[in-house]
């Protein structure tokens, strides 16, 4: 029975909002924009807190736990990743600071994101500054940035991963490649998804449709399809584009 509202908002982000998430379940969260969607994400991620409602982790409530060692087990990244001026592996090392000293451990995360692909063709490679704001820096495009943001997610051990739009810079192939590999990397982990192109939504084991802040469906894709609901409709609408 989750409730968000933004301070000096008369209106509620999300309003009796209740779902399991699952051990190892990939669940997808679709919606329009203004939805609730990266709010709800953030209440998971514990960034907030909710304003009535409580979520419960292993039956304890999120607030019971420490906050260091709750958000040490979630990674989190968001459409408006940063791009930090800094060398590439310190760029990616920001996802477990502690790892900054670990080049294998960075390169292996490298190599999940399709960063690697990226950073073998600076001069430089992972001592290469990014950015442009010091001398021999190089920028890098959006959806070369966006790998560099997504290796870090992938720094951690994080048992809940959360991603949100982290593929809208990259081309058709490069995200159905960042997806595959997402899934089979993802083998027993928990993961929360929010993406606008049914393509990706379709790879969750669960899709949940918010609409003005509250739950509209629940189900696999093909529960939802059979459904014939609002998600439904929009699916049939974007798969019309490429016919």
């Amino acid at each position: 029975n989750i409730g968000f509202q933004y301070r000096g908002s008369e209106n509620w982000s999300l309003r009796h909002l209740s779902f399991h998430l699952n051990v190892g379940e990939k669940l997808a969260l679709v919606g329009e924009n203004g939805a609730g969607k990266t709010t709800l994400v953030k209440l998971l991620a514990r960034l907030y807190e909710p304003t009535e409602g409580r979520i419960l982790l292993d039956g304890h409530d999120l607030r019971d736990y420490k906050l260091d060692e709750l958000r040490k087990n979630v990674s989190i990244i968001f459409q408006d990743y940063m791009k930090f001026q800094l060398e590439a592996r310190e760029n990616i090392a920001v996802g477990d600071i502690e790892g900054i000293e670990n080049q294998e451990h960075i390169e292996n995360s490298a190599g999940k994101s399709l960063a690697d692909t990226v950073i073998e063709k600076l001069p430089g490679k992972y001592q290469q500054m990014l950015g442009k704001r010091f001398l021999g820096g190089v920028e890098l495009s959006g959806g070369e940035w966006q790998k560099i943001a997504l290796a870090r997610a992938y720094m951690g051990n994080a048992q809940l991963m959360i991603l949100d739009e982290p593929t809208s810079a990259l081309d058709a192939r490069a995200e159905n490649e960042v997806f595959i590999r997402f899934a089979e990397l993802m083998q027993g982990k928990t993961a929360v998804l929010i993406s606008h192109r049914f393509s990706t939504v379709r790879m969750a084991d669960r899709i949940l449709f918010l609409e003005n802040g509250q739950l509209l469906e629940l189900g696999s894709h093909e529960e939802l399809m059979e459904l014939d609901g609002k998600y439904a409709g929009l699916f049939k609408l974007q798969a019309k584009g490429y016919v």
